[in-house]
């Protein structure tokens, strides 16, 4: 009797092992999405939800963790508004500068040049003709913010380039250009 059992076992769990095994694959698969697992796009149709995509859509209304909006408008008037009453919050302090200077270097220098006197690259070839020097312009730490995140006159945004903290860096350092031009 325990023979019996013993080899009906062994029948039943050699049964089991084969009808896993799949000839175009090699090996037995217990878990096939282990092995190969299923890929998913962060907007790919899904019937999951009713209606595709549900889940993967931020939920209206919500902001990103971190951002903060920026409340002058795309005009004079806003950029008025910013040229008088938006402060840095940040401190004035060696590494600021430092790290304002190699902004500065990267995306203004080659109109506005190293030393802000308006005699980048882009001038010196007459690619941009008529770039300012900062000694010339009546500007503050506001309103260098304002430019770099909505641009003014030839100069573009700057705002998908740099983020708030390094718009504030670079406007720190382009006053201390300015004060160096002034004197």
């Amino acid at each position: 009797m325990r023979r019996i059992t013993f080899f009906s076992v062994m029948i039943l769990f050699s049964l089991l092992t084969v009808s896993c095994f799949d000839k175009s694959k090699p090996n037995y698969q217990f878990f096939p999405n282990m092995y190969e697992s299923v890929g998913y796009s962060t907007y790919q149709e899904s019937d999951a939800f009713a209606n595709g995509i549900e889940a993967q859509i931020p939920v209206e209304g919500t902001i990103p963790r971190g951002w903060v909006p920026y409340e002058y408008s795309d005009t004079n008037e806003g950029y008025e508004l910013a040229k008088t009453e938006l402060l840095s919050p940040l401190e004035i302090n060696e590494k600021n500068l430092s790290e304002g200077k190699e902004l500065y270097n990267i995306y203004c220098a080659v109109c506005h040049g190293s030393k802000g006197d308006g005699q980048g690259i882009l001038m010196t070839r007459e690619k941009f003709l008529g770039i300012p020097s900062y000694a010339d312009r009546d500007i503050s730490e506001g309103s260098i913010y304002h430019v770099l995140m909505y641009g003014k006159n030839l100069m573009g945004s700057h705002a998908s380039q740099v983020n708030a903290e390094e718009r504030w860096q670079i406007s720190q350092y382009v006053m201390s250009l300015r004060e160096k031009l002034i004197k």
